[in-house]
């Protein structure tokens, strides 16, 4: 069996002894031209496969990554599974970013870096955390994740997703007839969606003025579910309050893009969360174990819904 790797170099030797004391088998090879690609049981990438026909052999694709836009389901054959990467320590990452962020925006961070880089010394009014509605936009592993620690903090929570979920404590809405309610009681918009068509530049020039007067915007989602220059528009109408991205349409963010140098806007190179190659390794072990005694998958994605 050929597990064939193709992610960061600098890992690849943990990912190698990881795998090898769960399947000593395993033939570990690293870099999409290391190999015959017949020969090829398992593939770990996150960059999209380039004629996977090719991979005649293949039995599962891993995404490197909680997220799998970057493949083109149609192209994948049907005797390949596709499996996402989920991993509590992924999830506990991500939340500690969101947590961060939010209460950045809560207690007006932004607002007084600003002041600090003009000199000013200015206060501002406190209130509490449970004053402000947090609303999350994706209630999947990384979604519910980040909604359990922001409920320590006593935040308001609300939560908006495809298909319907009930969730304690958590006030929740569903499709797109009641996106317009959830935006307009969401004091802080977390976006978590995954990418698909139907959420593809989901928060535009429309969406955007659902929200509250002012409120703040985290994204950690994908570029692609924010349409740029309607969020700039928003920001310098103060319709949005303040801004913290961690993704964009185009990455790295070009040289000379306004949300570089925008006042309300705090920007972060993909970094919200990062798979943790010990829990990424278990979930692919795990995985392959469960192939080879034909067991069903963790993990899969659902290529009709996208995800």
């Amino acid at each position: 069996m050929i597990f064939l790797y193709n992610a960061e170099p600098e890992n690849a030797e943990q990912w190698s002894s990881l795998l090898a004391a769960r399947l000593p088998d395993l033939e570990f090879v690293e870099g999409f031209d290391a190999v015959d690609p017949a020969r090829v049981h398992y593939l770990l990438t996150w960059e999209p496969v380039t004629d996977i026909g090719r991979y005649t052999n293949l039995r599962i694709l891993f995404a490197a990554g909680a997220g799998v836009d970057q493949f083109d389901l149609s192209a994948i054959p049907d005797s390949v599974a596709l499996a996402r990467m989920v991993d509590e320590s992924l999830a506990d990452i991500m939340a500690e970013f969101v947590v961060l962020s939010a209460l950045a925006i809560h207690r007006e961070m932004p607002a007084y870096r600003v002041a600090q880089a003009a000199q000013v010394w200015e206060t501002r009014s406190i209130l509490p955390a449970s004053a402000s509605r947090v609303g999350v936009m994706g209630l999947g592993q990384l979604g519910m994740a980040c909604l359990a620690q922001l409920r320590h903090l006593r935040f308001q929570l609300l939560g908006w997703n495809r298909s319907a979920r009930q969730l304690d404590g958590v006030k929740t809405y569903t499709g797109r007839e009641e996106l317009e309610t959830f935006l307009s009681q969401c004091d802080i918009l977390v976006n978590l969606l995954p990418l698909t068509d139907s959420t593809r530049a989901i928060l535009d020039r429309e969406t955007l003025a659902c929200l509250p007067q002012g409120a703040g915007l985290i994204n950690v989602g994908r570029g692609e579910h924010v349409v740029e220059a309607d969020l700039l528009a928003a920001l310098d109408s103060e319709q949005v309050g303040a801004a913290i991205l961690d993704v964009f349409e185009r990455e790295p963010l070009a040289a000379g893009h306004p949300l570089w140098s925008h006042p309300r806007v705090w920007v972060t190179p993909h970094i919200a969360s990062t798979m943790q190659v010990e829990g990424g390794a278990a979930v692919v072990a795990e995985n392959i174990l469960r192939d080879l005694e034909g067991r069903e998958l963790l993990y899969t994605v659902d290529r009709a819904a996208g995800y």
